[in-house]
C-alpha cells in the first residue's frame, strides 16, 4: 500500500526518518569511540618500567606505562547533539586521577597531553591521535555500512 505524501505526511516521514538515523549514528559513533579508546589504552602501554628510570618508548610511538594512572585515565564521553543535528563523542584522559610516585603531580589529563603535543625536550609519545585515526578508519567504515547500509561511504 503506497502512502501519499501530503502536507502532514511528508513532515512526519522526514521527522521519522531523521530520528531514525539519529539513533543509529549515535549506536555507531558510540561503537567508534569504545575502539578508540581501546586502541589508546594500548598505544599508551608501550612497555613498562619504574618510575624514574629510562623509558624504552622511542619518540613518535605511544609512553612506557609507569604505574597505569594514564591508561586508567583514558576514556570517552556519551554521545551528545551539537548545532545543526551534528552529533560527537569525545575520547580522551579524564580528569582527577593523580600519580602515585614521584614529587610531580601533574593529572593524567595533563600528562597526557604533554606525551601527545611535545615534552620540553621536544620529543613526543602520541597514542590518542594514532587511535582515533586507527578507528575513523577500517572499523569506522565497517560500523557505519552495518548501521546505514552498503551504500555507505566515509570520508574521514
Amino acid at each position: 500500500m503506497a502512502t501519499e505524501l501530503t502536507v502532514v505526511t511528508f513532515p512526519r516521514l522526514f521527522a521519522e526518518l531523521g530520528a531514525l538515523s539519529q539513533a543509529k549514528g549515535s549506536r555507531a559513533l558510540k561503537s567508534i569511540a569504545l575502539i578508540a579508546e581501546a586502541q589508546a589504552k594500548r598505544n599508551a602501554s608501550t612497555g613498562a618500567h619504574k618510575y624514574g628510570t629510562p623509558t624504552p618508548a622511542r619518540p613518535g610511538t605511544g609512553p612506557a606505562r609507569i604505574s597505569g594512572n594514564l591508561v586508567r585515565s583514558i576514556t570517552h564521553s556519551d554521545v551528545t547533539l551539537t548545532g545543526f543535528g551534528m552529533m560527537e563523542v569525545k575520547v580522551g584522559t579524564g580528569v582527577g586521577f593523580m600519580p602515585t610516585y614521584g614529587k610531580s603531580r601533574t593529572p593524567a589529563n595533563k600528562y597526557g597531553y604533554y606525551l601527545e603535543t611535545g615534552l620540553r625536550n621536544g620529543e613526543t609519545y602520541p597514542f590518542l591521535k594514532p587511535a582515533v585515526l586507527f578507528a575513523c578508519g577500517f572499523p569506522a567504515d565497517g560500523i557505519f555500512r552495518a548501521a546505514f547500509g552498503t551504500a555507505w561511504k566515509t570520508s574521514f
